[in-house]
């Protein structure tokens, strides 16, 4: 069916109006939302009104350079690296070595065996002298007969122990008929009543008889020290007549 031109132009106008589902003429009014829509373009086309106009005829000048650093040192790392690895390990040998010397086993301190008994019998000097101490005296002057005499290790019983130093030549027969002598009464005053027997003074003898024991072993050492003395000589002798 053919239209008549005004039917085209209304149909023209009105789908100018909605154009896009936005009514055009609510853009156009002067309105809230009209007036906040041009104030909206016209703020973000602000920074590209306001870029200065590029001028053709203005030469491409660099800008003037920073003077130049100067150049940079090495590190105190690059420089003594094998220095400090050195005295590191230097440093960690030491401290190991320090460390083994303080926890190292200190060997035993040898005490002569005179020296032992002097020590062990001194604080029994203030002590009353009764069985108990009999007993300890007369173990501490066995032990260190054993020890000074090469006895045999082991408990021995009074007969028992002056069997076993009788007829030593290194000990002598006075030595050990005083020491069996000794012990002896040790045994006879352990088990009887205090009141019938007159103090041994127990501590103080066998003080003695460790002096004269010492005496024998220096007597002992010196007859040792002469045969071999008197072969030097002889030898020499012999040397020189050949």
């Amino acid at each position: 069916m053919p239209v008549s031109p005004l039917a085209a132009a209304a149909t023209h106008t009105d789908c100018t109006h909605f154009l896009l589902g936005f009514r055009v003429s609510a853009f156009l009014r002067a309105s809230g939302f009209g007036l906040r829509t041009l104030t909206s373009s016209l703020w973000l086309l602000a920074p590209v009104l306001t870029l200065p106009a590029s001028d053709p005829t203005a030469p491409d000048d660099i800008p003037p350079l920073r003077p130049p650093h100067a150049e940079i040192p090495p590190t105190f790392w690059e420089q003594h690296s094998v220095l400090v690895v050195v005295l590191a390990a230097l440093l960690l040998a030491l401290a190991c070595v320090a460390v083994w010397f303080l926890t190292r086993p200190k060997p035993p301190m040898i005490v002569p065996p005179d020296v032992q008994a002097r020590q062990a019998l001194e604080p029994l000097r203030q002590q009353t002298e009764d069985g108990a101490l009999l007993s300890r005296v007369s173990q501490i002057l066995r032990h260190y007969v054993a020890a000074v005499f090469d006895l045999p290790p082991g408990e021995l019983t009074t007969a028992e122990f002056c069997r076993a130093i009788t007829g030593r030549p290194q000990i002598g027969p006075d030595l050990s008929a005083a020491l069996c002598d000794f012990l002896r009464l040790c045994d006879r005053d352990k088990f009887s009543p205090p009141a019938l027997v007159p103090p041994l003074n127990a501590v103080a003898q066998t003080l003695k008889l460790i002096d004269q024991s010492q005496a024998r072993r220096l007597a002992n050492a010196q007859s040792a020290a002469q045969p071999a003395q008197s072969a030097v000589p002889i030898a020499s002798r012999t040397g020189a007549e050949q």
